[in-house]
């Protein structure tokens, strides 16, 4: 019987599968060598072979620790705390990079969506602010190279920013 690990690793795995399957239907471009379903595709493979290892991971712990009650006098390991209000923040950080896309444009959105989530995961005390603001600007410049020079990818321009 599969755990939770072997469960996840399955629905992953039929999912990326499935996805992987409607991609043969994308058409292929005639501007670019490299067709609408090229990165979909490695994204889907990649997601597929993590869920089967997943999958195969939580078959041999099972198979090497069967599920037994703890030993007398020593405690169960806890789980690891859950944290909602985290997981809601960064949908709502998300939700508002979405919202900023067509009126900041693409660069300034993505600078200010990876310094707010950078913010919102490092621990108040440690920010290496020179370091976060690097990795925003990065970030926003070679994804905006990769995608518009290279592919060929139109990003959205801002209304009040003009780039």
């Amino acid at each position: 019987m599969l755990g939770r690990d072997g469960i996840a690793g399955l629905v992953c795995l039929a999912g990326s599968l499935g996805l992987l399957a409607l991609t043969r239907g994308l058409p292929r471009s005639a501007l670019v060598p490299i067709g609408a379903g090229f990165y979909p595709r490695i994204v889907l493979v990649v997601t597929a072979l993590f869920s089967a290892l997943l999958i195969v991971s939580d078959v041999r712990a099972r198979r090497h620790h069967p599920a037994a009650a703890p030993e007398a006098g020593r405690r169960a390991p806890r789980a690891a705390s859950r944290n909602y209000r985290l997981v809601a923040l960064t949908f709502v950080v998300f939700t508002a990079y979405v919202f900023a896309l067509p009126v900041l444009g693409y660069r300034a959105a993505t600078v200010c969506f990876v310094l707010a989530l950078q913010l919102l995961l490092q621990p108040a005390g440690r920010r290496p602010w020179v370091r976060i603001v690097a990795v925003a600007l990065v970030t926003a410049v070679i994804t905006h190279l990769v995608f518009e020079s290279y592919l060929s990818v139109l990003l959205p321009r801002g209304r009040w920013t003009g780039f």
